[in-house]
């Protein structure tokens, strides 16, 4: 088969679309035929030499893909070979096979096409688990999602509305802005011309947000805080803005607030099940009846990763970028 290889790594040009060895599934596994997989910016990362998968992961970089199963390995039960499929991986998803634990695959949803599937996994196991699963947000609460049309975003707008929450979002232009605003955020801040600690105070009559969904990790943390309603909760899932920073525990205390930061890639197979089992029981209705839509800002064959990586890189994306397989 062929895949994305790093022989080397570097920008975009490092990505090579090489022959490489047929993967085989093992004992609760599955062969997934890929139809298409989707960048994430895990994957630059990995592409630079900051994130390494996981020991046993595929080294391919690829966090999710959609396809049809192509072999199951011994004792899997509960899928057939062609059933069609969206799945969290480890790595793997550049390519036109990849091995998955059958605990991290989920059928692809009615209404949803076998490729735009591949923009659902990762987003919706990321949202539900921070969101919902550790920071609880209940009807009528605000949430803070700070890169709004994100794929993150996108996801993290769509399911807070579908449960009765209010939402804010910041993003960096008026045409992003426009477009959550389209999925359904309620106040939208340029973080480029406001701050988005003092509107989100004005958009909750001082109350602030109940949840913050981060990206940013240490240049937003003092903000966030400060940003925090009383018995807020901060989930903090990237480093975008850098890994330290200065946390006032002083503040933090007087609002009762929680910091938690999360990472899915690394832990263990079961709660990445536990966590995919939530999702279809909890999300995937919500895609089947039309209320949550998978959000695809391009596509490109998979061959041409490099393209679609500099499309991360330059910010200019609403959605996900999808790398679709030959």
């Amino acid at each position: 088969m062929r895949a994305i290889t790093i022989p080397k790594p570097g920008g975009p040009e490092a990505l090579v679309w090489d022959e490489v060895p047929d993967p085989a599934p093992g004992e609760g596994d599955v062969l997934v035929e890929v139809a298409a997989s989707a960048v994430n910016r895990a994957d630059l990362l990995q592409r630079q030499g900051f994130y390494d998968p996981p020991p046993g992961a595929s080294p391919y970089p690829g966090l999710e893909c959609s396809g049809r199963i192509a072999a199951l390995g011994p004792g899997t039960s509960g899928w057939s070979v062609g059933d069609e499929v969206c799945a969290l991986l480890s790595g793997g998803g550049y390519a036109e096979k990849v091995v998955v634990p059958a605990g991290q695959l989920l059928p692809v949803p009615e209404g949803v096409g076998l490729v735009q599937a591949a923009a659902l996994p990762e987003v919706a196991c990321t949202v539900w688990s921070n969101v919902f699963m550790i920071a609880h947000l209940r009807p009528g609460e605000t949430l803070l999602v700070h890169g709004g049309s994100s794929g993150i975003g996108t996801m993290a707008i769509q399911l807070a509305k579908a449960v009765g929450a209010k939402v804010a979002v910041t993003a960096g232009s008026r045409a992003k802005l426009d477009f959550c605003a389209e999925l359904g955020a309620d106040v939208l801040v340029n973080y480029r011309e406001q701050d988005f600690v003092e509107e989100v105070r004005a958009a909750t009559d001082g109350a602030g947000a109940d949840v913050i969904l981060d990206n940013m990790g240490a240049k937003y943390l003092d903000r966030n805080v400060q940003a925090l309603a009383v018995n807020g909760r901060l989930a903090i899932i990237g480093m975008q803005g850098g890994v330290k920073g200065e946390l006032n525990i002083g503040m933090l205390l007087g609002k009762r607030g929680a910091v938690t930061a999360t990472s899915l890639r690394a832990r263990p197979a079961g709660e990445k099940a536990s966590i995919v089992a939530a999702v279809r029981e909890h999300v995937w209705p919500l895609v089947s009846g039309g209320h949550v839509r998978p959000v695809v800002d391009r596509e490109l064959p998979m061959s041409e990763a490099a393209a679609g990586h500099r499309v991360l890189e330059e910010s200019g994306h609403m959605g996900k970028v999808l790398l679709t397989a030959p």
